[in-house]
């Protein structure tokens, strides 16, 4: 996004669409321009529909808000507090503009938290494991065991069998289920299908594990032929795998019952630790009926979900769950707490905990399996429309994630805030994408293609190596 300082202080994405600030208020008080970006040089401008080269060390933004120190009568005249209260004003403003488009990310952005706003005075920290207090008492550790007993019950592992903590985000949850998995096996190679989230192979690369990327079909689950063969290629040593309940662009769920089938006929049984990455599906696939369950009572070793995305924490957070068993060769004594740790951090928020708690209190299993109903109800009816419009569109059969083909102009895909990749892109139906917001979304869409492709007289891409061709409208494959 390339915002101009002269237009208003929060131009973030879309001219006009945010207020200009008021004459008395400088723009030069907050905003210090950087230096000039040459857009050009970074594979496109605004609204030329190319892409963009990300260059490490140029930042695209060309504004900031700059820290200056106060004036030595700012306690008297009260120009600082005002200064900064007209700031944070108008970054409200803008975040409520942006929420009006927010499509691509799968954030839950339907909550209220109004009854915990007295809890924001307080500086709270979880400090080590959750279940061992330590010196430091200002914490909510009581919410957090809640709410990992929550998860335990259900993914079916009893509470004294199960470890586990409230994370900083569903990375961390990775970065500790995989490391997990390093520990039982210390020279296994860890296996994940090429769309796993990015997490994975991080990973990887920080705790210097090898890595085998396993191909996957159209619908972007594990090919287990492939898994199959990249297996027995290193039959003599143990096997981490990764396995998707929801991948990052298309919502496809590998098939937690064949992968394990492929490790046990090809001679893994019992070298093997599986880590589930539930991070959006993992918390919506209990309440799909016919989902195949992710549950203890199978052999996997964790699973991690994110707290912001499905559940809707305000702040990024997730819940990790392990064997108990597991834990032992991670935790260490630390005489500074007077506590052990075996989490990958070593504070944490110990708001996202209540959160947490306060959500899944107020909607309980049968909410939950509401909200997951009305996603899936309005994932069919984006991918239906689409279709009917003659776009090629995909949507996976426990997923709320409809992939489409990449809209032309990348000013639209900032607008709405889409995730692409390729010629592709998606929209992450959550509770709070209502059908009056898909259909804005759509009048748009529609409107802006017709000049994208000059009324019919040029043609989409083909996307049907992304999404099938049964799923492809373009003019190889329009039926």
């Amino acid at each position: 996004m390339v915002g101009s300082v002269g237009n208003g202080l929060m131009d973030l994405c879309h001219k006009g669409k945010v207020e200009p600030l008021p004459k008395e208020f400088d723009p030069t008080d907050i905003v210090e321009p950087m230096p000039a970006v040459d857009l050009e040089s970074l594979g496109g401008d605004e609204g030329s529909g190319k892409n963009r080269e990300i260059v490490l060390g140029r930042n695209v933004h060309t504004m900031c808000f700059t820290i200056k120190e106060p004036e030595v009568d700012d306690e008297v005249t009260g120009e600082r507090e005002a200064y900064m209260a007209s700031v944070l004003a108008r970054y409200r403003r803008s975040l409520i503009e942006r929420t009006k488009h927010h499509l691509g990310y799968p954030y839950n952005l339907d909550f209220d938290y109004g009854a915990l706003a007295q809890l924001q005075h307080f500086s709270i920290n979880n400090l080590g494991d959750p279940f061992i207090e330590s010196n430091y008492g200002v914490h909510s550790r009581q919410f957090e065991v809640g709410v990992l007993d929550w998860f335990a019950r259900l993914w079916e592992l009893e509470k004294n069998e199960y470890w586990g903590y409230i994370t900083n985000c569903g990375t961390e949850g990775n970065l500790h289920g995989i490391l997990v998995g390093r520990e039982v096996f210390p020279d296994g190679i860890l296996y994940a299908s090429k769309e796993s989230h990015y997490s994975v192979f991080k990973a990887a690369r920080m705790y210097r594990m090898e890595c085998v990327k396993v191909d996957t079909l159209i619908s972007g689950e594990i090919d287990c032929i492939d898994f199959k063969a990249k297996l027995l290629q290193n039959k003599e040593r143990p096997a981490v795998i990764n396995v998707n309940i929801g991948t990052t662009v298309k919502g496809a769920v590998d098939d937690l019952d064949m992968v394990i089938q492929t490790l046990e006929e090809n001679g893994f049984k019992g070298r093997f630790y599986i880590h589930c990455d539930g991070a959006l599906f993992g918390l919506m696939m209990p309440f799909v009926k016919r989902a195949p369950k992710v549950t203890f009572k199978k052999p996997i070793g964790s699973v991690s979900v994110s707290g912001h995305k499905f559940v809707g924490c305000p702040m990024p957070c997730g819940v990790q769950i392990t064997r108990l068993k597991h834990i032992d060769v991670l935790s260490s004594n630390v005489e500074y707490l007077a506590s052990r740790d075996a989490t990958i951090m070593g504070s944490r928020n110990g708001h996202a905990p209540i959160f947490l708690w306060y959500t899944l209190n107020r909607k309980g299993y049968r909410g939950f399996q509401k909200e997951v109903q009305k996603c899936l109800r309005n994932a069919h009816y984006l991918k239906d429309r689409l279709k009917e419009a003659g776009i090629g569109a995909m949507l996976n059969e426990l997923s709320s994630t409809v992939v489409f083909e990449r809209p032309k102009d990348e000013e639209f895909v900032r607008r709405w805030q889409l995730a692409c990749e390729g010629n592709i892109s998606h929209v992450v139906v959550m509770p709070n994408v209502n059908i009056d917001k898909l259909d804005s979304f759509l009048e748009e869409l529609f409107q802006k293609r017709s000049c994208w492709y000059q009324e019919g007289m040029m043609s989409p891409p083909c996307i049907a190596a992304d999404i099938g061709q049964e799923n492809c409208f373009c003019v190889l494959h329009k039926k």
